[in-house]
């Protein structure tokens, strides 16, 4: 293929593939973050896309927009880490913040107010507002990284079946990582179960998830930090070892 032509495909696939690029910041960012913004997630999943186009090898037998999907996501991800880097004793802070939010919500049947929070933890308001700025980076924890290694060419959605196609060979590794990831579901409280499902298998925004749990858009980005956090305790508890 000529130089001219190669560079004709490459821009036509760029076009193509701008939505999903739209699509996947707008998943990944998972509420507003002080540390990067929508647009410029844009510009790092366009990286991400043209290092796809470049490196994708037809022969390995992977939709090119399965790898480039894994491509893009990964090099926003890259970027929100290298821009937002967060200790141990941050996580910490933030265990000990949704656990008194759990205890809170049981003790008062309602949702906390950041006084009750601070109250609860012994801390002051303001370390409250720090704690909550971790969550947004927190939230960009997605399922797939609870499953899979940043070196893995594979997203969980990879590992459903297409009955269309010719059945592939599953690892048992694979299957195990399925298996662990239901039972750990299965032990996570309901809100938090709730929250997953409607974000990840109904693809439905913040804002709509807010409306169906009756609390705002920025509690749902709470609620699904938590629900992450939860998840990776489970997996813990069933020896399946995760980061």
């Amino acid at each position: 293929m000529s130089t001219a032509k190669n560079l004709d495909v490459k821009e036509q696939i760029i076009k193509k593939y701008i939505p999903l690029v739209k699509y996947i910041a707008s998943r990944v960012i998972i509420g507003k973050s002080k540390y990067i913004e929508y647009e410029d997630l844009i510009g790092y999943g366009m990286l991400g896309l043209m290092d796809a186009f470049n490196k994708f090898d037809e022969s390995k037998g992977m939709k090119f927009s399965t790898y480039a999907s894994i491509r893009i996501r990964g090099s926003m991800i890259d970027e929100i880490r290298k821009n937002s880097p967060i200790s141990k004793g941050a996580m910490d802070k933030l265990n000990k913040y949704n656990n008194a939010i759990e205890k809170l919500q049981k003790q008062n049947l309602k949702e906390p107010s950041n006084k009750e929070i601070a109250d609860e933890l012994r801390v002051s308001l303001e370390e409250v507002g720090e704690i909550e700025n971790f969550i947004n980076y927190i939230s960009v924890v997605s399922l797939e990284d609870l499953i899979f290694s940043e070196e893995d060419d594979m997203m969980l959605i990879g590992t459903i079946e297409d009955e269309k196609s010719p059945n592939p060979e599953k690892s048992i590794e694979e299957i195990e990582q399925i298996e662990y990831l239901t039972k750990a579901l299965n032990m996570i409280n309901e809100k938090d179960k709730t929250v997953l499902s409607l974000y990840y298998y109904e693809a439905m925004t913040l804002k709509e998830i807010g409306k169906i749990l009756g609390v705002s858009e920025s509690r749902v980005c709470q609620l699904h930090s938590r629900a992450i956090i939860h998840l990776r305790k489970m997996m813990n508890k069933l020896k399946y070892e995760v980061f």
